[in-house]
């Protein structure tokens, strides 16, 4: 991808919505990283699961690994095409922020108890708040102050919005399309927590090289090139060659499928990337076709098994007797967020507090208020 015109430009941004001076070394999407990364949230993101639980293993993704991981690829990624790759980083560096404790566990059982109320939880809609609201670094506004770019990029990376759907964010043009940066983060974060969950789950002793050879064709082909370049070596280095390999693969389908994409839709600017019909980030045919066999076999192999899926009920549960202790009994709430959350509804202001909690901070508040581990 050639054409500069498809560069988010910074000096272009729509600003924060409160006016700050600039800076005099840093651009505006720079300083929304490391607002990001000095953000409260976003160090908690070390105690959260993303997988596998703490405990299990010392090498195992958390869900701040994952996010770094992410950010690589999609900075990767964004400076091969010619994107903003400051943007692509700021987005990369937010997009798990507003996870709650227990990875989709926990945002499955959050959702569940806010259902009761005709309410939701979000993780995305999560994350806007914390950087609208929940953050309380700056005596001149609430929040972080970020740009409307990273803003919107939080709220629409991984899915278009419908205009009249959601009325609080009618400011983020429903109607439109994201610009590319925001576009990239969706299959990046694929990327980086598909070939982790292989590595992860493959430490775990979840299934052996065969099964995954057998179940993804592409991986096949790298790992028979490997075992024929490399006889002697172990098992366990074989793999991380193949793994390596893999990440190659789909990072470069990636590039390709989106740069073959915005030329076949003959874009040539920000402005008409907004207004396409649909999203121009993809992956290429081959690509597409390694990433979703790779998904199938870690759906069956990991993520559906019986060791996981226990630990995941034990976590729901929890999340679930908290939720209905602090309705029950909202003195119990610590007094800062029932502050912070002044004027918002009790099963809100439960919903945003438990959210927030890392998953060793839930699992010691569920121990002192009801008492069972």
């Amino acid at each position: 991808m050639s054409r500069s015109g498809l560069r988010f430009p910074v000096e272009q941004s729509q600003g924060r919505r409160y006016p700050e001076p600039p800076h005099p070394y840093r651009n505006e999407f720079q300083r929304d990283r490391d607002r990001i990364v000095h953000a409260r949230a976003f160090r908690r993101l070390e105690d959260k699961t993303q997988v596998f639980t703490a405990g299990v293993s010392d090498h195992f993704r958390n869900r701040l690994t994952h996010t770094i991981e992410v950010a690589q690829i999609a900075r990767t990624a964004a400076g091969s095409l010619g994107l903003n790759e400051d943007l692509t980083e700021a987005l990369a560096l937010a997009h798990d922020i507003g996870h709650p404790p227990f990875a989709h566990a926990g945002e499955e059982e959050l959702n569940r108890q806010m259902s009761r109320f005709g309410e939701e939880f979000d993780h995305n809609l999560h994350a806007l708040r914390i950087v609208e609201s929940f953050e309380q670094r700056y005596a001149r506004f609430p929040g972080l102050n970020l740009t409307f770019e990273v803003r919107e990029g939080i709220v629409k990376h991984s899915c278009d919005l419908t205009p009249g759907g959601r009325p609080e964010l009618e400011e983020y043009l429903p109607d439109q399309r994201p610009p590319l940066e925001a576009q990239l983060i969706d299959l990046a974060d694929e990327i980086a927590y598909n070939t982790a969950d292989l590595d992860d789950g493959y430490s775990a002793r979840f299934f052996d090289l065969e099964s995954v050879a057998a179940s993804v064709p592409q991986y096949a082909g790298i790992y028979a090139e490997l075992e024929h370049r490399f006889p002697g070596a172990p098992e366990r280095i074989r793999f991380n060659e193949a793994l390596r390999k893999l990440i190659d693969l789909l990072v470069s389908g990636l590039i390709e499928g989106a740069a073959r994409a915005t030329a076949e839709a003959g874009v040539g600017s920000v402005e008409e990337v907004r207004r396409f019909p649909q999203r121009l980030v993809r992956f290429t045919p081959a690509a597409a076709e390694t990433n979703g066999a790779l998904k199938r076999f870690l759906r069956e192999r990991v993520y559906s098994s019986e060791t996981l899926a226990e630990a995941r009920r034990g976590s729901a549960a929890m999340i679930a007797e908290l939720f209905q202790l602090y309705l029950a009994q909202p003195e119990k709430l610590p007094e800062t967020p029932r502050e912070d959350l002044e004027g918002q509804p009790l099963h809100r202001k439960v919903c945003d507090y438990i959210a927030g909690m890392t998953d060793g901070y839930l699992r010691r508040t569920y121990e002192q208020l009801i008492g069972r581990t």
